[in-house]
């Protein structure tokens, strides 16, 4: 049974241990849930792929050995900033919510899995599968020493995963895709005076920026998703007022929907750009294919019962922003994001999860548990 007063002290405890990405280092929080988990009974597993960089993962055994389900949070959060009025690692409770970074995201999902994960334990639950947690480090920062090596690595290999990574009992089946590229541009430089003696950088940029802007990008409708998106997140150039720029560099975030191609998209970029000036290079950042599962899967079918079975409507819903639902497509393991964390708190001042959807959150992911099985 979900003990409500030790879901709450686990989340204020989680809370309590900094864990901010960057500067990036899940050490202490990876130990404390080692030495959560071994109180249980279960003996974890800790991975590093960069010093300090801690992944922590655990198995329940289950009847099934074939079959594994996964359930993922991440440790990392991202830094805290200013503005609190709440302090960020105190974990203060006012009115019915647990305040503090990653209350949110996402370490009150951390602390309901491993509430529900104790629960069957002390239930002596034996699953009809076996059940594998994992949490895991740097997911703010690209999962680059998280998720990705442990599942390129083969250290991760489960049937499904649950990345718990979600707000309000939400279901993620669908994802939009991103491409996050540099555009560097050269031009002439001149004296300011005398601009037409030079080919100033910058103003071929805002024309770039303009084209791209207003390009309508290929999609295919998705119910769950708006449509492609860009956005111009940074802009440098030229060395000096009265000098004409001979060089400008712009960053770019490009969101594209299921069914549509990024390298497809990256060609419409350098048509584009062709437009205005043969002197340039684009710098591929990071690229992420967009995703996409059927509300009609097993498990999509079987966390939409276990939300109802406590009186809450389910939505299933898609992210414009990035989970690492993502990652799974290339290893083929059906994914989908979920949890209980509080619509638009992510990534704020005065964080907070509402201690009501904690705890009915780890009701849900309990029920689930128990009642999913592979077909």
């Amino acid at each position: 049974m979900i003990n409500k007063k030790r879901l709450i002290k686990l989340t204020r405890k989680l809370i309590q241990i900094n864990s901010e990405n960057p500067p990036g280092d899940e050490y202490r929080i990876a130990h404390f849930i080692k030495d959560y988990l071994q109180k249980m009974g279960i003996r974890p597993r800790l991975y590093e792929f960069k010093k300090g960089r801690s992944n922590i993962i655990a198995t329940l055994k289950g009847k099934d050995r074939k079959h594994s389900l996964l359930l993922t949070p991440h440790l990392d959060t991202v830094p805290a900033g200013g503005n609190w009025h709440f302090k960020p690692f105190l974990g203060a409770i006012d009115k019915n919510k647990i305040y503090g970074l990653g209350a949110t995201d996402c370490k009150g999902n951390l602390a309901c899995a491993l509430e529900a994960i104790n629960s069957l334990v002390e239930d002596k639950v034996f699953l009809n599968y076996s059940l594998i947690f994992a949490a895991t480090a740097d997911e703010e920062s690209g999962s680059v020493l998280g998720l990705i090596p442990l599942l390129d690595k083969g250290i991760l290999r489960p049937s499904l995963a649950v990345v718990l990574d979600s707000d309000d009992f939400d279901v993620i089946v669908a994802q939009k895709g991103l491409i996050h590229f540099r555009v560097k541009i050269k031009g002439k430089k001149a004296h300011g005076a005398y601009p037409w003696l030079g080919i100033n950088a910058i103003d071929i940029a805002v024309k770039i920026i303009a084209d791209l802007k207003h390009h309508q990008w290929p999609f295919i409708k998705n119910k769950y998703l708006k449509g492609p998106t860009l956005n111009i997140g940074t802009i440098k150039g030229g060395d000096k007022v009265n000098v004409v720029a001979d060089w400008c560099e712009v960053e770019f975030d490009l969101r594209f929907l299921p069914g549509t191609s990024g390298q497809k998209i990256l060609k419409e970029i350098k048509k584009i750009i062709n437009k205005h000036t043969k002197h340039f290079a684009i710098e591929i950042e990071s690229i992420q294919k967009p995703y996409l599962i059927k509300k009609e899967h097993p498990l999509v079918r079987s966390l939409i019962a276990a939300v109802r079975k406590i009186k809450i409507t389910p939505r299933i819903k898609g992210s414009e922003g990035a989970t690492t639902i993502t990652f799974f497509q290339h290893k083929r393991i059906p994914a989908v994001a979920f949890g209980f964390g509080s619509s638009g708190c992510a990534h704020i001042a005065d964080e907070y999860a509402k201690i009501d959807n904690l705890y009915k959150g780890a009701q849900v992911l309990e029920d689930f548990l128990k009642d999913y099985h592979f077909t």
